[in-house]
């Protein structure tokens, strides 16, 4: 069957399930855009690439699928980068198609050419150039298999015009074998015995469980292994969910803004068992004080995780699900002992750190940003899709909605990109379209992205956007007042918008809050109305997130106040 390229494309997506693309289209991709008019693929029009990419990896985070974006040559591609760069750091699958100048031009300056695939080479799992309409099919095949399998990631096909205008003979491809590719995803099982050697001994366990979990589909898995060894469990941001945060054996978040519970355990347990972490610097703070007294196991499906930040005693290498059931299967046989007595001192331990340093605020005449996301919360009964932004709207979304399920919190982890949110509840909202879906945000970062509100009203996605308008780049700012003697240098917002008004400008429904007896009417409002809405709050100039770990100290020193 001969097909033009643009043909091939779109068959061999459907081969992968896809029934979405996110994209915005150009004069390199004009054809591919002409043939998704013969197809019942779902196109979401956006209204900047950066949005493209973010919404698709709000798909994929949300959904578990290979989240697809389509954007043209150029100033298109580039636009994308920012996007790419936050699912890379992350470990989001997604695979990003965009436009090229026609072969016989690249090189040559052409009108919008730009090297895609060198530019995105630091950020990206892997990235094609399709030199010839014959080598497409299997390109995408090969695409989204790397994607979706080991460590996953960001895949990008740059396509020149006159491949995908061009034609060649198509047949459906079986499975794509990659030589030069093979993850492991079956851990070494004398490496899980001697896991299974230090629980027995160990007096002061306790779990770091990361967003390996959640990629991995390990959550169920992860719970049986903590109830049945009644070890606690601490998570990484892109972590959180993985473990139900309602579970008395959770600790809460680690590392910068972690709970004092779970840095306080970090810094006297005997034995730590990370699973799907990476060790990123916000968590471990001053390296050679992380967790001095344990022995470190890791769990990775990505060996070159293993020991690159943190020494461990006990390297397994495998997928975290694989690993935590033959895990589970080996405990089921083991002779454990009385593990009540053996940990319930260090257990209340833990609880004596909880109750001696709880998350807490002081709620006054103006309303504090913490108190909104409570009662976000608690409105919600914590069921809600949670989407972020990046800075104290994305910690305190963290610290005070409790996350008991995965995939329910969606934020930029390792990029900390500002302008994620709006765009990646887009993405989770058109994955799910009758689940709520809110964007926790400030009044800086929600200006990154903003245009995409007409996405989401031209699409009928109800997504809910909550601001904690502050007046600030309120992180920066924070920061700025404990270490830079409140010289607040280029962080005054004073000049945003009125965001009611915005909203109502891009159709949207738009709702505001000045006092606290005013934060339950408007979420309620805003949560029930059936369409897209901004609900300002303004919140505490300078309110702060705490704790804090100042930058370079260990994790166990922390600002309470």
């Amino acid at each position: 069957m001969k097909l033009s390229g643009s043909q091939i494309l779109i068959e061999a997506l459907k081969e992968e399930g896809v029934g979405t693309i996110f994209g915005f289209p150009g004069g390199t991709v004009i054809d591919i855009y002409d043939a998704l008019m013969d197809t019942d693929i779902h196109h979401v029009l956006v209204r900047h690439e950066q949005g493209a990419v973010h919404a698709a990896d709000g798909y994929a985070r949300a959904s578990g699928k290979v989240g697809v974006c389509l954007v043209t040559s150029g100033p298109g591609a580039t636009n994308a980068v920012t996007g790419i760069a936050t699912a890379y750091m992350d470990s989001i699958p997604l695979v990003i198609l965009t436009g090229q100048v026609p072969t016989h031009l690249i090189g040559n300056d052409a009108f919008q050419e730009v090297d895609i695939v060198g530019i995105s080479r630091p950020c990206t799992k892997h990235n094609y150039l399709v030199a010839s309409t014959d080598d497409l099919a299997q390109t995408v095949k090969e695409a989204f298999h790397i994607a979706r399998s080991g460590r996953p990631g960001p895949v990008l096909i740059d396509i020149p015009k006159n491949v995908s205008s061009g034609t060649a003979e198509y047949e459906k491809l079986g499975p794509v074998k990659i030589k030069s590719y093979n993850p492991k995803y079956e851990p070494n099982a004398k490496q899980l015995r001697k896991v299974v050697d230090l629980i027995k001994t160990a007096q002061r366990p306790m779990i770091f469980a990361g967003g390996g979990i959640i990629l991995s589909k390990a959550a169920g898995e992860l719970s049986r292994f903590a109830r049945k060894t009644k070890i606690p469990v601490t998570m990484s941001l892109m972590g959180l969910g993985g473990f139900p945060g309602s579970d008395p054996l959770s600790l809460g978040m680690i590392g910068m803004h972690g709970t004092y519970r779970a840095n306080m355990s970090t810094g006297h347990c005997d034995l730590m068992i990370a699973v799907g972490v990476r060790f990123d610097d916000r968590v471990t703070g001053k390296t050679d004080c992380f967790a001095e007294q344990a022995k470190i196991v890791h769990i990775d499906i990505d060996p070159t995780s293993i020991r690159k930040n943190i020494s461990v005693a006990v390297p397994v290498v495998g997928d975290c699900k694989t690993s935590l059931k033959k895990l589970n299967s080996l405990i089921d046989k083991a002779d454990l002992g009385d593990l009540t007595g053996i940990r319930q001192p260090w257990l209340d331990q833990v609880e004596e750190w909880k109750r001696a340093h709880k998350l807490a605020y002081v709620q006054k005449k103006t309303i504090k940003p913490q108190y909104v996301i409570e009662r976000l919360f608690d409105l919600t009964a914590g069921e809600a899709i949670i989407t972020t932004e990046v800075g104290q709207n994305q910690m305190w979304a963290a610290q005070y909605f409790h996350y008991d399920r995965p995939q329910q919190f969606l934020t930029s982890g390792g990029l900390g990109t500002m302008g994620f949110g709006l765009p990646a509840a887009i993405g989770a909202q058109t994955a799910f379209p009758d689940s709520l879906v809110v964007d926790i945000a400030g009044d800086g970062s929600i200006q990154m992205n903003i245009q995409e509100m007409a996405t989401a009203v031209q699409h009928k996605l109800p997504v809910k956007i909550v601001i904690l308008n502050n007046g600030y780049l309120g992180m920066v700012r924070q920061w700025q007042e404990l270490f830079y003697q409140k010289r607040y240098a280029a962080t005054c917002m004073d000049c945003a918008p009125d965001f009611v008004k915005l909203a109502e400008a891009y159709g949207a429904k738009g709702l505001r809050a000045v006092k606290p007896d005013e934060v339950d009417s408007v979420l309620k409002e805003g949560l029930a109305y059936n369409g897209p809405v901004i609900m300002d709050f303004v919140v505490e100039k300078e309110e702060c997130v705490y704790p804090m770990v100042p930058a370079g100290e260990p994790i166990t020193e922390m600002l309470l106040v």
